[in-house]
Formats: C-alpha cells, sequence, structure tokens
C-alpha cells in the first residue's frame, strides 16, 4: 500500500509545495512543530532514509540543503534544524524546522495554522529557494 507522501508525490493528495526536482519533493508539514516545518522526501517510496541508494540519498541530501537556505530567508531563526525521525511514514524523509530554542525540535507539540496560512507561507519560502 502507498504511502501518504507517495500519494502526495502522485498527486492523489494536496500538499504546499515549497520546492521540486525529478527525484525530490519538498512541502510543508500540515501538522507543524514550528512555523516553517519542511518536510523533504525522495518521490521514489524507501522506508528507511539509510536505505536509499547511494545517488539518491546524497540528492535528497544536497535539495535539503537547498531548501534550508530558502527557509532560513523567510523563517527568522537561528539555525534550521535537521530531523529524521521517520516513525509516522513509512516513506524516508528529513525534517526542517527553523529553529530559535532546543524546545523547537519536541515533536509532541504542534502549532496550528490555517490552509491558507500554509498557502501563504509555501509561496514566500518558494520564492526565496535559489
Amino acid at each position: 500500500m502507498a504511502s501518504i507522501f507517495s500519494k502526495i508525490v502522485a498527486g492523489e493528495i494536496p500538499c504546499h509545495r515549497v520546492a521540486e526536482t525529478e527525484h525530490c519533493l519538498a512541502f510543508l508539514d500540515i501538522n507543524p512543530v514550528v512555523r516553517g516545518h519542511v518536510l523533504c522526501i525522495p518521490k521514489k517510496e524507501v522506508d528507511n532514509l539509510f536505505d536509499l541508494d547511494d545517488a539518491l540519498y546524497t540528492e535528497l541530501q544536497l535539495f535539503a540543503k537547498r531548501v534550508a537556505a530558502g527557509l532560513r530567508r523567510v523563517c527568522p531563526c537561528i539555525k534550521v534544524g535537521v530531523a529524521v525521525v521517520g516513525l509516522d511514514v513509512p516513506h524516508a524523509h528529513i525534517h526542517l524546522l527553523p529553529l530559535n530554542a532546543a524546545s523547537d525540535l519536541d515533536f509532541t507539540r504542534h502549532v496550528a495554522m490555517s490552509s491558507e496560512e500554509l498557502a501563504a507561507l509555501a509561496g514566500q519560502i518558494a520564492a526565496a529557494i535559489e
């Protein structure tokens, strides 16, 4: 059965896209830990990040780096944090989170954002990615 991320890649489920390449996709988390919480995924469904072949793993990491630079331009932060958890969705993904405090990495809490707020933020981040 396809993961929710594979359904997003296929266009079966909408998302707030911020960047896309032939093999990778970045979109806002709909239940963000902090404002600007982005997920970077390979379009190919592989459960474990470290099971990706070396070429796709490298491409995803470089893609996430590019997305993080745009994210930092839009969401003021001390650093953009990176987390790989992978317990909720069986599809490799990298969390990018604007950090101003260590507590910004607390995945047990979330900030409420409307679909309109997410759409506007996605547009701003997409425009800031070079």
